[in-house]
């Protein structure tokens, strides 16, 4: 179950590039044509498909420059985003792009690369500061202007390393801690962001612009945010591979938060090879986020290391099935994987099972409620005294006061109830929070892994993508295995395994704290065998 779920449940028993105002799209709003073909004709793309190992083998032979490149991305972008398919997937684009990529391209002739990212395209998600030309505004028209003091932490990393930063990605607004009823994919900024596989069908969220535009191809690699399940169920709605690290491994500072306990931000990408490059381009201890401390000793500049197309000879992998509501499809396809893991060598422990509990009560959404208010606001204070807003309660009155453009879909349930709690010193959020840790830490995770000498445990990542509703929201049925990691705060990789009626899935791989680089071989491993990434076919409908 993952957050959209548990909210859900428990509240029920959930124009241009750089947008500026009134574009939330209306309720008819759809990317097909009277005909029922998608809008506009599919222009081919020179990059469909290219791994960072490609794009700087062309920029070394000179057969490309990182302004090319991004060039190519940018003029994508302005194709697929808002003609053609209209996948709304981006927010805006960096003005400052082709700036970078030229000094970028100069330094490379006169002293070479800074390493694998130089000159490499990456969008961040819009939860993301950046103190550029850009905005982070998570979405919302409340921070609409906003322009932080400073980069994130992940954005200065990703600077120095040598990477552009295109442009800020659409997701699910605040991250789909808003409203019951929400729509995944939808901010008011940037309208609804749609599945590229069927653009009817919802690309899941919270890092719904990630996922869509790493799997469109519309940039080399993206970067999203997670705290329960907000990288997983993107990455596998989208047939790319998402990294959910452990708590720590990146640092938080810079990111529009939900809670402290559980947020990380990760790679978005189509290989795992890629998804290991941009993971180690963004480690390090920051002083501005004590959880990356506990990192010191276990972080790598360099998974690329780990990548063994033998990872699973010998590999334990523990099969959770502790996870219900998937179609039966998809679970066929399950079965498929685990008999690609037997046959490349791994052991297989079939039921390993975690205690479900841990992460299907009320208590996690009891944890977020109250860490929501105390970090956000945390946050806004950073902004200093031109902030639009500067806690939560006004961001609630900016809300009532525009829910035309707001809220035309869905309410601030979410928000309400976050600001009704108290501090973080109040029994009843200690004991939620010491629970849900200890249970899916201490006697979830780690004692499975213990009792069976696991590697890792294995699920399918999420259920099939839903058709995208306004007027009902999220499908909240379906099922997905993010829960207990998220709430542990430990990796989780999902990686695609297959189709269903050209419908993607993926299946995910989670353990122990900073066990990374063992994740990382497994899924390699996996992938390599499998060879399941598809781009996607931007059909109007499937079905």
């Amino acid at each position: 179950m993952d957050r959209r779920t548990f909210i859900g449940t428990t509240a029920a028993g959930g124009a241009g590039l750089a947008m500026t105002s009134a574009c939330a799209p209306s309720a008819s709003d759809s990317p097909v044509d009277s005909s029922g073909q998608a809008a506009g004709e599919i222009p081919p793309f020179e990059f469909d498909e290219v791994t960072v190992d490609d794009l700087q083998r062309m920029m070394e032979s000179g057969e490309h420059t990182a302004r090319s490149i991004t060039q190519a991305y940018i003029e994508r972008i302005e194709a697929m985003d808002r003609q053609g398919p209209e996948l709304r997937s981006m927010i805006e684009i960096n003005p400052d792009a082709l700036e970078i990529a030229d000094e970028l391209d100069a330094e490379r002739r006169a002293s070479g690369p800074r390493g694998p990212l130089h000159g490499i395209p990456v969008a961040l998600k819009d939860n993301l500061d950046t103190h550029d030309r850009m905005t982070t505004t998570a979405g919302s028209l409340a921070l609409e202007g906003s322009i932080p003091p400073r980069d994130s932490f992940v954005a200065e990393r990703l600077r120095a390393a040598g990477a552009i930063l295109l442009g800020k990605a659409n997701m699910s607004e605040w991250a789909y801690f808003r409203g019951e009823r929400a729509t995944s994919g939808w901010s008011a900024r940037g309208g609804q962001c749609v599945n590229p596989y069927a653009l009817n069908r919802n690309p899941c969220g919270s890092s719904s612009g990630s996922g869509v535009a790493a799997s469109a191809n519309l940039c080399a690699l993206t970067v999203g945010t997670e705290t329960g399940g907000s990288i997983m169920c993107p990455s596998s709605s989208n047939g790319i591979v998402g990294i959910k690290p452990t708590v720590g491994l990146w640092s938080r500072s810079g990111i529009i938060p939900i809670s402290h306990s559980q947020d990380t931000a990760g790679p978005m990408t189509r290989t795992v090879r890629d998804a290991a490059i941009l993971l180690g381009g963004a480690v390090g201890v920051d002083p501005r986020d004590e959880a990356t401390s506990r990192s010191e000793g276990d972080f790598h500049t360099d998974y690329t290391q780990f990548l063994d197309s033998a990872g699973l000879e010998g590999a334990r992998i523990g099969v959770a099935r502790s996870f219900t509501g998937f179609d039966p499809r998809v679970m066929a396809l399950f079965e498929d994987a685990i008999q690609a893991m037997r046959d490349a060598g791994a052991v297989i422990v079939d039921p390993a099972n975690l205690p479900v509990a841990n992460w299907r009560d009320e208590l996690p959404l009891i944890v977020l409620e109250y860490e929501f208010k105390t970090d956000l606001n945390a946050y806004l204070a950073t902004l200093g005294p031109d902030a639009p807003v500067r806690t939560l309660a006004e961001i609630i009155e900016f809300n009532e006061q525009n829910a035309e453009l707001e809220m035309p879909y869905f309410g601030q349930q979410r928000m309400i109830a976050s600001q009704a709690r108290g501090p973080l010193t109040d029994e009843v959020y200690l004991n939620a929070v010491r629970t849900i840790q200890r249970g899916n830490r201490e006697e979830g995770i780690d004692a499975l892994m213990n009792e069976h000498q696991l590697d890792a445990i294995v699920a399918p990542t999420r259920d099939l993508p839903w058709t995208t509703d306004h007027i009902k929201g999220d499908r909240l049925d379906g099922g997905s295995s993010a829960g207990p990691a998220a709430i542990a705060g430990y990796p989780d990789i999902s990686v695609p395994m297959g189709f269903v009626s050209g419908l993607p899935a993926g299946v995910s791989f989670f353990g122990r704290a900073w066990s990374e680089p063992v994740l990382i071989r497994i899924a390699y491993a996996f992938e390599q065998a499998t060879q399941h990434r598809r781009a996607p076919t931007f059909a109007p409908t499937l079905g």
